[in-house]
């Protein structure tokens, strides 16, 4: 789920986002990411619409043991996206990029 994720948000498929999220999916994220350009909460194809064409610098990873991706360009984690999958689609993720939780939280990246 979280490679089509990348996939789709690197090559800028909008179709392919909405096929992966959820029509409800919620984006929240902390003040940090706000700070670099995130809003601090969307939902449904505003998610999708946020992540097209980006990501390129994102990389699957595990976060606090669950599959998730991390925007770590120059492998240095600078935005951990936690997400949650239920019946087979991203319902949530979560981007934390305050460096303090960065580095509170349990994060290995993994190969694309």
């Amino acid at each position: 789920m979280v490679d089509a994720f990348l996939a789709a948000a690197r090559g800028g498929d909008f179709a392919g986002l909405l096929a992966v999220l959820d029509p409800d999916v919620v984006l929240r994220a902390d003040a940090a990411a706000v700070r670099i350009g995130s809003s601090p909460v969307l939902r449904g194809a505003a998610v999708a619409d946020m992540f097209s064409g980006k990501a390129r610098a994102a990389r699957p990873a595990l976060i606090d043991g669950v599959v998730g991706a991390v925007w770590a360009p120059g492998d240095v984690p600078r935005v951990a996206l936690a997400m949650t999958i239920a019946n087979g689609k991203i319902i949530a993720i979560d981007a934390i990029a305050d460096p303090e939780r960065l580095g509170q939280i349990g994060l290995a990246l993994l190969n694309s």
